[in-house]
């Protein structure tokens, strides 16, 4: 069953502003985070805390 694509809360996909590549997903709230996610998140590629911007 396919979900709405104007969903409350769709999955995101956060990607590393270090370079790797590395992701993580996640969900957000539409109503209360309407512009795009950052959040300081452990990248193991590198191997320390690094900003995650959402990738659309």
């Amino acid at each position: 069953m396919a979900k709405k694509s104007k969903d409350l809360r769709p999955i995101i996909k956060m990607r590393s502003t270090a370079g790797t590549g590395y992701t993580y997903v996640t969900r957000k709230n539409r109503r209360n985070t309407p512009g795009r996610l950052v959040l300081r998140k452990f990248d193991p590629v590198v191997g320390h805390h690094v900003e995650f911007k959402e990738a659309r």
